[in-house]
């Protein structure tokens, strides 16, 4: 029988007017990977914060007991001590710096305030070499993908001496191929003696990697499944996490007639802010129409987000050339006010980073990109703004105490949900919506696939960028296929299959 490594009993931890964890109880064994399962909000995040020491001993109640031993973290570098790491979903690396100085950051090697730096760099080339990376550790981070920073990150837990290594959300940005990877990664430390525990809201990820799975709703432990003993399907890991079936995951939408086209992108081509030369938008012709769902997919790097950004006032990019049409008549978006002006948003795909101010209200964040509408000679009307946030905080389903709360302190999903209702509130008659569902669960994404359903009801035009072939391929009316720039086909959702999205990308990538 495996050792029992932690043990987590009877923890509690509250928030202002929120209780996040009810007695929760948790325990891993020796070796094992373990998934760490619910809803946004159900307080998955919170209870690992607790166990590495970001939440100290003495704002929660409960013990933690690691390796037959009650431990009382006080900080984060305590329970580092003990070989217990936690890789967050936001990458916590500073891109302007080395591979080798990121890792060692806070984690110095050298003596008497002097850097070694050549125990530095062949300790971190040691480390990258354990995870499957090639590269030097003097390149600066900023050079590397995203799926090699995620590495990177792992690297980084190793050369702490990880002996229980905490992954949230650890594919959220990545690629199929640099999923699989990644989880194939993991399955190897665990041959190696590694203990794990992953959060994820990725399910077929969960049943691939984890010897067992603790579902958490509502801030309490529901069960806990042993993938050995059960047989354990997606759809089992939902009945728990949100207490009853969902039989289908996309809502179903009635047939509209599509009306006329809204927007129309021609010979669009976008260089790279900083590497001038460099072509990141190659030429590209898209157009949506009134009442219609158009999804564009693309592995990591293709381009979609740049193109994105650009159509919404040449936010991203140089040597932006092409024509913008809206409504048939054709416009030049300077700026981002001017693409507001014109009944156009962009919902980002980064909403701590740029979509949202998370350290302000729902209220304040909600009437953000349209001040004017809750404001007179300059001057906001404070009942108004609190109104107008009620009001969207009812259509949405926020779940929140008050529209007061900060918004840092929701959940995943509660926050794409006020950074929808920001872009709402503008009254736009096109969306972009930049991976609306990345990071939350499954619960959460059906309910903001409705709000997408509600909109081209009313006969507004979405474009959705998703890295998830299932969501595009569920929501839907016509899907371009994006590659290194271009787009390499274009298909009615009817008629599209995974396998032909991905043969188009694979045919485009050898035909050069």
């Amino acid at each position: 029988m495996a050792k029992e490594l932690l043990k987590m009993n009877q923890i509690t931890k509250t928030f202002p007017g929120v209780k996040a964890l009810d007695n929760v109880n948790f325990s891993v064994e020796e070796g094992e990977i373990h998934a760490l399962v619910g809803e946004n909000g159900a307080g998955k995040s919170t209870l690992m914060n607790v166990l590495s020491g970001i939440y100290p001993y003495g704002t929660y109640e409960g013990d933690i007991i690691y390796n037959g031993e009650v431990c009382k973290f006080q900080k984060i570098k305590d329970s580092e001590e003990k070989g217990i790491v936690i890789i967050h979903q936001e990458l916590a690396l500073v891109p302007q710096m080395s591979i080798g100085e990121n890792m060692f950051l806070g984690n110095e090697r050298g003596k008497k305030n002097a850097i070694n730096w050549n125990e530095t760099y062949g300790e971190a080339d040691k480390y990258l070499k354990m995870v499957g990376l090639s590269e030097s550790s003097r390149v600066l981070v900023k050079d590397i993908g995203t799926g090699k920073q995620q590495l990177v990150e792992i690297a980084k837990a190793l050369a702490k001496h990880a002996k229980l290594l905490i992954l949230d959300e650890p594919t959220s940005s990545l690629n199929e191929t640099d999923s699989k990877a990644l989880l194939d990664l993991m399955l190897e430390f665990k041959k190696q003696g590694m203990t794990m525990i992953i959060i994820t809201h990725k399910l077929n990820e969960v049943v691939y990697v984890a010897d067992k799975i603790t579902v958490v709703r509502d801030g309490s432990t529901v069960e806990t499944l042993d993938c050995h003993t059960m047989e354990i399907s997606e759809d089992r890991i939902i009945r728990g996490m949100v207490g009853r079936e969902i039989t289908n995951r996309f809502p179903k939408r009635e047939a509209i007639d599509k009306g006329e086209i809204n927007m129309e992108v021609k010979d669009w081509t976008v260089y790279h802010p900083v590497y001038t030369e460099r072509k990141v938008v190659d030429n590209v012709n898209l157009n949506v129409r009134k009442g219609e769902v158009v999804g564009i997919y693309g592995l990591m790097g293709a381009g979609r987000t740049e193109l994105a950004m650009s159509i919404f006032g040449k936010s991203y990019g140089s040597s932006i050339s092409g024509v913008l049409k809206i409504n048939g008549k054709e416009v030049d978006l300077k700026n981002p006010r001017a693409a507001i002006d014109e009944k156009l948003a962009y919902v980002t795909e980064d909403r701590k980073g740029n979509g949202l101010v998370l350290s302000n209200s729902i209220k304040v964040n909600t009437s953000l990109a349209n001040m004017k509408g809750v404001s007179e000679r300059g001057i906001i009307d404070a009942d108004k703004e609190y109104n107008v946030a009620e009001e969207y905080r009812d259509k949405l389903n926020t779940k929140t105490p008050s529209v007061e709360q900060n918004v840092g302190n929701l959940s995943g999903g509660n926050q794409q949900k006020v950074l929808l209702a920001k872009w709402m509130y503008t009254d736009p008659d096109i969306l972009i919506l930049d991976e609306p569902t990345r990071g939350i669960d499954v619960g959460a994404k059906y309910e903001i696939y409705c709000i997408i359903n509600d909109l081209v009801r009313a006969g507004k035009s979405v474009i959705m960028i998703s890295s998830e072939l299932p969501e595009v391929l569920g929501m839907s009316d016509r899907i371009y296929i994006m590659n290194e720039g271009k787009f390499v086909g274009e298909m009615k959702a009817d008629e599209a299959t995974q396998e032909k999205i991905m043969s188009c990308i694979l045919q485009s990538g050898r035909g050069k």
